[in-house]
C-alpha cells in the first residue's frame, strides 16, 4: 500500500503528458503515411463518388467531413489545405466556410487542451513564478492576449499547428483562444473555400487548384490590414508606456 501511494504522484505527470505525446506520435506517423494519399489527385479521382454520396446522404457527409477535418487538425496531420478546399467543393461557399471554420476550431481546441494539460501547465507555472524576462513575457501576454491570439491566426506565415500549440504553452485563457480562433481563421477559410467552389472546373481542365491565390494583392492586402488592426492595441500600449501616458 505504501509503495502504491509513492508511485501515484509519479504516474500523474506521465498521464498529463499522454495526450500530447499521442498527438506527436500520430502526427509523425501521418506525415510519412498520409502525405501521398490526402492530395488533390485523390480528390479528383473520387470526386464523383463524393458528390453522389453527398446528394444521397447530406447529413452523413457533413458528419464525416467534420470528423475527418477535426482529426487532421487535432493530430496535425497533412491535408488541412485539401480539406478546406474540399469543404467548398462539396458544400459551396456559405456552408463550406461554416463547416471549415467549425471543424478547424474544434480540432484546435483539442490540441490546445492536450498541450495545456501537459507541457503547457508546466511552462505556465514557471512563467507565473518567474522573474525578469519570464515575468515581462507573462505580463505582456496578459495585457495583450487577445491581440496576440488574433495575430497568430491572421498572419499567413504562422503555421496553424504553431498557433494552436504556442498559446497553450504560455497559459492563455481557453475561452479567448476559442473565440479568437473561430473569428481569426474566417478570412483564410473564405479564400480556401472559394477556391474549392470552382474546383470541378479546374479538374475538368486537368489542372490542380492554385493555392497561391492567398498571396494575391487583393487577397493578402485585406488580411494584412486585419493584422494591423489586431496589432494596433499592442502598439498603442507600447507608445503610451514609453511616454508615461
Amino acid at each position: 500500500m505504501y509503495e502504491d501511494k509513492e508511485q501515484a504522484p509519479r504516474k500523474r505527470p506521465l498521464l498529463r503528458h499522454a495526450p500530447l505525446a499521442l498527438i506527436v506520435v500520430v502526427a509523425a506517423i501521418g506525415a510519412f503515411t498520409l502525405r501521398d494519399y490526402v492530395t488533390f489527385d485523390t480528390l479528383r479521382d473520387n470526386r464523383e463518388a463524393l458528390l453522389a454520396f453527398r446528394d444521397a446522404n447530406f447529413i452523413a457527409m457533413v458528419a464525416v467531413f467534420v470528423t475527418v477535418y477535426v482529426l487532421i487538425v487535432a493530430f496535425s496531420l497533412p491535408g488541412a489545405a485539401v480539406a478546406s478546399v474540399t469543404g467548398g467543393f462539396l458544400f459551396g461557399l456559405p456552408w463550406g466556410t461554416a463547416f471549415n471554420v467549425v471543424s478547424a476550431t474544434l480540432g484546435a481546441m483539442a490540441i490546445f487542451q492536450a498541450a495545456r494539460m501537459g507541457l503547457g501547465r508546466t511552462l505556465a507555472a514557471k512563467m507565473e513564478a518567474g522573474e525578469g524576462t519570464l515575468k515581462r513575457i507573462k505580463e505582456g501576454l496578459r495585457e495583450n492576449e487577445v491581440s496576440v491570439l488574433f495575430l497568430l491566426r491572421l498572419v499567413p506565415a504562422v503555421p496553424f499547428f504553431v498557433a494552436n500549440l504556442l498559446p497553450a504553452m504560455v497559459g492563455v485563457k481557453f475561452r479567448n483562444f476559442v473565440w479568437t480562433t473561430a473569428l481569426g481563421i474566417i478570412p483564410g477559410a473564405l479564400v480556401f473555400t472559394w477556391i474549392g467552389v470552382g474546383l470541378g472546373e479546374v479538374f475538368d481542365r486537368g489542372e490542380d487548384p492554385d493555392l497561391s491565390l492567398l498571396w494575391e494583392p487583393q487577397i493578402i492586402g485585406p488580411i494584412l490590414g486585419l493584422c494591423a488592426l489586431a496589432a494596433l492595441p499592442i502598439i498603442i500600449k507600447a507608445v503610451r508606456g514609453k511616454k508615461g501616458i
